[in-house]
This record gives structure tokens, C-alpha cells and sequence, in this order.
């Protein structure tokens, strides 16, 4: 039986990966760092999980010799502008997202969250979303502050699991990515995809489902509900 439903964030709950980008580009013109992402090299660089990994990555990549206290700057520039834009209405939940959440608070579904973000990228947009008590909805919330390594590692399922007090038969997650999809895979998990423009290239094999999105907005993307989540759980243990 279905008891807890996982959410990753960035690109799951919301479509937050193009907010991402303007804000990267914002912070190297901010820190005077000659750099600029096109959509192509952003979609690259999403395989590494992580902002501060991917920029290390990528200055790496392009032999920019930067510190890492350097790097971390950058990174909290970013995070403070994405902050800005997500708070000024940039970024609102993926279709179906914010209904699939009010069903199962009523249901007593136990909602969690994990996701390799920062708790600052994190609070910004469900604040936005949910209101200044967004913390309340969710029996779990998980971060990149929580775990020491980031997606494809399944840690963070695996102690999302440990916190929940389920097993891997009790839930379903959420994910975007090919690193999210093995990262739950890794902790036995079904995983329902819902890919942005941003990760519908990657490979999902072993998905227990692929959807444009949770709202049902037409016959290939049927709405996601609590009933027809018990339907795929069953299949899928």
C-alpha cells in the first residue's frame, strides 16, 4: 500500500532549470567572471548534480583557475538572485503538482522531499508556492545539506526511507533526471518521470512510468491521483 509519496525539486515540483541559468549568468556578470551558458552547455553541465560541483566542473573544463572560495562565492551569488526571481512570480509549480500534494495531505499520505539542492534554492521556491509555513506539508525534507553525497548516490533516499520509518514498497518517487531516476532506483524505489526540456534526452529505462507532467492535460499524460498511484505501485513491487 502506498503511504508516502518523494519529491525531488528542481525541475519536478517546478520547471526551475531555465530560472537557474539567468541567475548563473547574472552572478558571473555580478563577480566579473568571463563566462556566459548558452541553453546547450547549461543541459551538459546538468549531468553533474550540484551547482557548486558544476561550476568547478566547468571552469575545470575550460582551465579557469578559480579557488574554491571563489567558486563559492559565485555559487551564493547565484543562489541569492535565483532567490530574487523566484519570489518575483518566475517560477510556479509543474501542472498537477500542487493538487497531487492537497490529495494526500487530505489522505494522510505522508509527502517528502528529496532533492541535492540547497536549502536556500529550496525554501525560496516552496515558500513562493506554499506560503511561509510550506515546512508543515511534508514529513520529510531532505537537501543538500543533509547528505554528504549528491544524485546518482542513493543515500538521501536511503535516509529518506530511514526517516519515513517505510520501506521501498510503501512509496513512490518523483524525479526528472536521469541521475534522479538512478539515485532512487539505487534505494529500490518506483520513480515516475516527468522530464523538462532540460533532461528529455536522457535515458529512463527502468522508470516504473514516463509522463510529460502530473496533470492530465491529455491522453497521453492522464492525471496522477492517489488511485492511480496505488495502480502503479502494485505493478511495480
Amino acid at each position: 500500500m502506498l503511504h508516502s509519496l518523494i519529491f525531488d525539486v528542481d525541475g519536478t515540483i517546478s520547471d526551475t532549470e531555465a530560472v537557474h541559468l539567468r541567475a548563473f549568468n547574472y552572478a558571473f556578470a555580478e563577480c566579473e567572471i568571463a563566462a556566459h551558458w548558452t541553453v546547450g552547455r547549461y543541459t551538459e553541465l546538468l549531468e553533474i548534480s550540484g551547482g557548486k560541483e558544476r561550476l568547478s566542473h566547468y571552469f575545470t573544463q575550460k582551465a579557469i583557475s578559480l579557488t574554491q572560495d571563489e567558486i563559492a562565492k559565485i555559487h551564493r551569488t547565484k543562489n541569492a538572485i535565483y532567490a530574487e526571481l523566484v519570489a518575483g512570480g518566475a517560477v510556479e509549480f509543474r501542472p498537477g503538482t500542487g493538487e497531487l500534494f492537497e490529495e494526500a495531505r487530505k489522505a494522510r499520505k505522508k509527502l517528502a522531499i528529496a532533492t541535492t539542492t540547497s536549502s536556500e534554492n529550496l525554501s525560496a521556491l516552496m515558500a513562493a508556492n506554499l506560503g511561509a509555513n510550506w515546512k508543515s506539508l511534508f514529513t520529510v525534507i531532505n537537501d543538500a545539506s543533509t547528505v554528504a553525497n549528491k544524485k546518482p548516490s542513493p543515500e538521501i533516499y536511503f535516509k529518506t526511507l530511514s526517516e519515513l520509518g517505510l520501506t521501498h514498497q510503501e512509496c513512490i518517487a518523483f524525479e526528472d533526471s536521469y541521475n534522479g531516476l538512478v539515485a532512487a532506483s539505487g534505494a529500490k524505489i518506483p520513480t515516475i518521470i516527468t522530464p523538462t526540456s532540460f533532461t528529455q534526452h536522457q535515458d529512463f529505462s527502468g522508470a516504473a512510468l514516463v509522463l510529460p507532467n502530473l496533470g492530465g492535460e491529455n491522453e497521453k499524460s492522464p492525471r496522477v491521483n492517489l488511485q492511480y498511484l496505488e495502480g502503479i505501485l502494485a505493478q511495480s513491487v
